[in-house]
C-alpha cells in the first residue's frame, strides 16, 4: 500500500463528513419529530424552524410539514458543520448531549419569539419535554458519531498493523 493511499484512508474530510452526518441526523431525527407531532406528543408543528419565513397557516398543511422536515434537515447540516469543525476531537457521548441541550436552549428559550411566537413554557409540558428529549438524542447522534469517527484509535491501530 502506498504512503499517499494510507494517508487518505486515515483522515476523514471534515466538510464532507459533516454534511453527510447532518443530512442523516436531520433525516432520522426530523422524522422522529414529525412522528412525535403526528402522535400528539408535542404541539410544536414540524415547520417551526420555518416560522419566521412562512405563514403559520401554511406550515400546518402537509406541504408545510414537508417544508418543516426539510428545514430540520438544513438546520441539522448547519449544526453538524459547526460541531464537526469545532468539537470533533471531544470523546464520548456527553459533549454531543450538551450540544443538543444548547441547541434546544437556543431555539426554544432564546429564539422562542422567533420560532414559536410564544414563550416555550406556555406549551404543554409534554411538548417541552418531548422536544427537549428529541434535541438531546439528536445532539447525541451528531456528537457521538463525530467522536467515533475522529477519536477511535482502533481503526488506526489496525491500519498500522497492516502496513
Amino acid at each position: 500500500m502506498s504512503k499517499s493511499h494510507k494517508q487518505k484512508s486515515e483522515h476523514t474530510n471534515p466538510w464532507s463528513f459533516a454534511l453527510e452526518l447532518g443530512f442523516f441526523a436531520g433525516l432520522i431525527w426530523g422524522g422522529a419529530r414529525w412522528l412525535m407531532y403526528a402522535m400528539h406528543f408535542t404541539k410544536v408543528i414540524p415547520g417551526f424552524l420555518a416560522e419566521p419565513f412562512f405563514k403559520h397557516d401554511f406550515l400546518t398543511t402537509p406541504a408545510g410539514h414537508l417544508l418543516g422536515y426539510l428545514s430540520f434537515i438544513v438546520f441539522s447540516v448547519i449544526a453538524s458543520l459547526l460541531y464537526v469543525l469545532i468539537f470533533r476531537k471531544l470523546k464520548g457521548p456527553w459533549p454531543g448531549m450538551i450540544y443538543g441541550m444548547l441547541c434546544w436552549s437556543g431555539v426554544f428559550l432564546a429564539g422562542s419569539r422567533l420560532f414559536l411566537q410564544q414563550p416555550p413554557f406556555r406549551l404543554p409540558w409534554n411538548s417541552v419535554i418531548s422536544e427537549f428529549c428529541i434535541f438531546l438524542l439528536w445532539g447525541l447522534f451528531i456528537g457521538y458519531t463525530a467522536a467515533i469517527e475522529y477519536t477511535d484509535e482502533r481503526k488506526r491501530e489496525q491500519q498500522t498493523k497492516l502496513a
